[in-house]
């Protein structure tokens, strides 16, 4: 399976208590592949580090490039199809070019993705994937 991960999830996942690490971890183990670009992994520094610090957000960005399933995309076109907060389209064109099977978010403005018949871009919450991953078991 390849994902995308929007920021909101991947910065919930971190913490080594959260209930949402199995995401980290399943990332890091290789459970899936997940797509990344050099915009997306900016923007995940520049969060991580407001949020957490700039050394984690350092390691993050460090170790996401040289994991095993990571799918490191460069992009050829910007299909622009989130009009309400344009700065997720990086996530969108992301997912279309490293045919992705799912972007994982929380973020509403990626609802609009529902309605758009082509690129065909499948979202899911960390919940939804969580039951697809491992059956409900976890």
């Amino acid at each position: 399976m390849r994902l995308v991960i929007d920021t909101n999830c991947l910065l919930v996942s971190i913490p080594k208590l959260s209930k949402t690490r199995w995401l980290f971890d399943a990332m890091r183990a290789g459970v899936f592949e997940i797509g990344i670009t050099t915009e997306i992994l900016e923007e995940y520094e520049e969060i991580l580090g407001e949020f957490y610090s700039s050394n984690l957000a350092s390691n993050v960005v460090e170790m996401l490039p040289n994991l095993k399933n990571t799918i490191w995309v460069t992009l050829y076109y910007k299909w622009g199809l989130i009009q309400q907060d344009i700065d997720d389209n990086k996530f969108v064109d992301c997912a279309v070019a490293c045919q992705a099977d799912y972007i994982i978010t929380h973020d509403k403005h990626f609802k609009v993705l529902k309605k758009i018949p082509f690129p065909k871009v499948e979202i899911l919450k960390m919940s939804e994937l969580k039951k697809i991953l491992f059956h409900g078991r976890i």
